[in-house]
């Protein structure tokens, strides 16, 4: 049977549409055969989600607290964009968990193993320090009662070590982990932590401590 042109096009089309679908169908079934597979729960990606959360959300508490203890625009405005930013980020790693199918605690397993650093013997967390550069619970009660200048001062001390622990976890991270977002993430907190240090030091420097 000879086809007119119009009727040609349209077996063309056809026949183009379906190699397509086909190729698309091939493609995609690669795709999910060449993904990555999700993270174990012992390894560096699960740990740093689970211990960077950790420590953000005792940053977060931070800041809330010398938000409401001085009226300093300077370290308010600090407090904020802390809190902030570290509140969204561990929003993000808490979610990886929950994508991974992961638990968001683990028992019997110490913070920071995933570094080779869950035995820490003598140096181990004390009075609520669960990390290295974390406040302790005497240290957050002397934030809670001091107001003014000491207020500002006492965070700014607090907050720089909590940053130095929280850029030395997550070198670690950009160092072990595997996921590459969840490396990206780490090496963001590793350069915008690092400035922050810098200017924390600036800031207690101008208030004479």
């Amino acid at each position: 049977m000879k086809l007119n042109r119009t009727q040609g096009a349209a077996v063309t089309a056809v026949v183009l549409a379906l190699l397509f679908a086909g190729g698309a169908v091939t493609v995609a079934s690669a795709n999910r055969d060449e993904a990555p597979a999700a993270p174990v729960s012992s390894s560096a990606d699960a740990g740093f989600a689970r211990d960077m959360a950790v420590h953000h959300q005792q940053a977060v508490e931070m800041s809330f607290i010398v938000r409401d203890r001085t009226k300093d625009e300077e370290v308010r405005r600090l407090a904020y964009d802390i809190a902030n930013t570290q509140a969204n980020q561990r929003g993000m790693m808490l979610g990886w968990l929950d994508l991974w199918g992961l638990p968001k605690n683990v028992s019997g397993v110490e913070p920071m193993a995933w570094m080779g650093m869950g035995d820490m013997g003598d140096m181990g967390p004390m009075d609520g320090a669960l990390m290295p550069g974390m406040a302790t619970n005497a240290q957050l009660d002397e934030l809670r009662r001091a107001s003014g200048r000491d207020a500002e001062v006492l965070y700014l001390k607090l907050m720089t070590a909590h940053h130095k622990g929280g850029v030395h976890m997550a070198e670690g991270c950009v160092q072990k982990c595997s996921v590459d977002i969840e490396r990206n993430l780490a090496q963001g907190m590793v350069d915008a932590q690092t400035s922050e240090i810098a200017l924390m030091a600036d800031m207690l420097k101008k208030r004479g401590a």
